[in-house]
């Protein structure tokens, strides 16, 4: 992996553990020269994220839609920034540049972000590692989530075994380094009226 695409918010959260991960994460990365692309966004865990990575001597580069220019005040101090048309564009720039995507704790944004890397992977439009840093437990409703869409019939055990978890940053780059992407793909069946 070259290139790994970061989820996470704008925001830094109440706990100060959030943070911390971000910024040991961007330091990992940085370390181990893989390239960073997150959303562009100069504070929250974004910014705590990117700025970790620069001061270790990382490579970052933002993906930001023009009109969160503003609003997230986009980090002038990475080496790249792509403008991206609207939210759609931004994801779609992001999936065509990186190897594996990692979430860590956010908002509905990041949750949409890691949502449609794992929906690309279950129609085998891609086969990448998608990972959860899950600090603090933060994921944990989600994962239970998974969990019961299995049970209830609504996601393959295959597909949600695609989900990569860990709390510890080397593991969960562990895990992604020796991923394989299931053979079996959500089928999509139709029924014709009579």
């Amino acid at each position: 992996m070259k290139k790994i695409a970061v989820f996470c918010g704008a925001s830094i959260g109440f706990n100060p553990v959030y943070a911390k991960a971000a910024k040991d994460l961007g330091i990992f990365l940085a370390r181990k020269n893989i390239e960073i692309i997150f959303g562009g966004g100069k504070f929250g865990m974004m910014g705590a994220l990117a700025d970790a990575a620069l001061q270790e001597g990382g490579t970052v580069t933002g993906v930001i839609p023009d009109f969160l220019k503003v609003v997230e005040i986009e980090h002038t101090g990475v080496q790249k920034m792509i403008t991206s048309k609207n939210m759609a564009d931004r994801k779609m720039i992001i999936s065509k540049t990186v190897d594996g995507y990692i979430a860590l704790p956010g908002g509905f944004g990041t949750l949409d972000e890691l949502m449609e890397a794992l929906t690309l992977g279950q129609l085998q439009i891609e086969h990448k590692p998608v990972g959860i840093l899950n600090i603090n437990g933060f994921f944990d409703p989600l994962i239970a989530q998974f969990d019961l869409m299995v049970k209830e019939g609504f996601l393959k055990p295959e597909n949600r075994n695609m989900v990569l978890v860990s709390d510890k940053i080397e593991k969960l780059f562990e895990m992604m380094q020796n991923y394989e992407a299931p053979k079996v793909s959500k089928l999509v069946h139709t029924v014709a009226s009579k």
